[in-house]
């Protein structure tokens, strides 16, 4: 009960006070007379001032009604004798800025043609007749700016509001993104050093006797992949932390590092690798070349894990345009099952602007093939 009681004095308490300050207005005339207007005046003025002022408290909610009373009250104010002369219709105007501000396209015609007849009913003198029509025509006019001045900022706002919406937007996309992207890393990097590590393990005590020198050189690539992974997860896991200073950053893998990767996988018991490569290397932009490192290392690590092969080709063909990557095996054609590997040779390379295709070969094996753009 309190709360709906607070809310109507919120809702008419600015129309109460406009609608006293017009009345107040009305009434100094008969509570001062002047030298050309000497009292007494009729108790009608007292009346028919109340009437052309107080209905503006419903200017809002009921705007038509409210001009109607104080049209008519203007009328039956010209008539009654011994009355103060009000050249300005004040109650009108307040009525007619209302309806100009927020009324239909109808009730402004309407206030349209009452404004003009309030002009010729009120017009004691042609003077009159002209301030009358000059104030209400302004007020009217000031109505429409205003509501126009309203719309335009209201418009602003939305815009605003869908603006700020898009920026939040872009920058869960963008998080989204980076999330994938590191995701993909880690899985790039984890995959392929532990699947080394799991082959060389396994590799390694059966040549422990046998073969003393190949059983150290397993010994080594294992923690030599643990090594090279630990670096890489401690590089990826210090960006994500959030740190108050700049500090340097090792750089990520490029191009260049291929041959290493492929000496490094060629190290493992039962397969050999080979790097082929044609055409002059070409500059590329800053993502394919992580792309490209990425999509070599994740099909090698699919060769070793699930391919049972002896032997992979990399190939790295250059023209003017891409860089064409073919990584082939001769294991039994299996890919594993599906994971972030393959969907992430897809999602690096289309990154980039290229391509990327996996399948089997017919006659046996397995080949990856990508295609990245070369220059920005």
């Amino acid at each position: 009960m309190r709360i709906s009681r607070q809310r109507i004095i919120d809702a008419y308490l600015p129309d109460a006070v406009v609608a006293l300050l017009v009345l107040a207005v009305l009434y100094a005339p008969l509570v001062i007379p002047r030298a050309s207007q000497p009292g007494p005046f009729s108790p009608w003025a007292w009346v028919l001032m109340a009437t052309s002022a107080l209905p503006l408290v419903w200017r809002r909610r009921a705007p038509m009604l409210c001009i109607a009373v104080i049209f008519v009250s203007l009328v039956a104010y010209n008539v009654v004798h011994h009355v103060p002369n009000q050249p300005i219709a004040w109650g009108l105007l307040v009525a007619a800025y209302s309806i100009a501000w927020g009324g239909r396209r109808s009730q402004q015609v309407i206030v349209l043609v009452i404004m003009g007849c309030t002009a010729l009913v009120m017009s004691k003198s042609l003077t009159t007749s002209m301030i009358g029509l000059l104030t209400t025509t302004c007020a009217y006019i000031l109505g429409i700016m205003a509501r126009r001045r309203e719309i335009r900022l209201q418009a602003l706002a939305r815009r605003a509001g869908e603006m700020e919406r898009e920026r939040e937007l872009d920058l869960a996309r963008a998080a989204t993104g980076e999330r994938a992207r590191i995701a993909r890393d880690m899985h790039d990097i984890l995959a392929h050093a532990v699947s080394l590590m799991v082959v060389q393990a396994e590799a390694g005590p059966v040549v422990v006797r046998t073969d003393p020198e190949r059983a150290e050189r397993a010994f080594d690539a294992i923690a030599g992949a643990g090594r090279d992974a630990m670096v890489q997860l401690r590089r990826m896991l210090g960006v994500l932390k959030d740190e108050g200073e700049e500090k340097p950053r090792a750089p990520q893998p490029t191009v260049a590092g291929v041959p290493d990767l492929v000496a490094q996988v060629g190290g493992t018991p039962g397969l050999n690798v080979e790097l082929r490569t044609s055409g002059d290397p070409h500059p590329l932009t800053a993502d394919a070349e992580v792309a490209a490192y990425r999509i070599v290392q994740e099909a090698l690590t699919n060769t070793v894990k699930h391919a049972a092969a002896t032997r992979a080709t990399v190939r790295l063909d250059w023209t003017d345009a891409e860089l064409r990557i073919t990584v082939t095996d001769d294991g039994c054609g299996e890919s594993g099952p599906p994971g972030y590997g393959l969907v992430g040779i897809r999602e690096r390379a289309a990154a980039c602007g290229g391509t990327a295709e996996a399948g089997p070969i017919e006659g046996g094996g397995h080949r990856v093939t990508a295609a990245l753009r070369v220059g920005a």
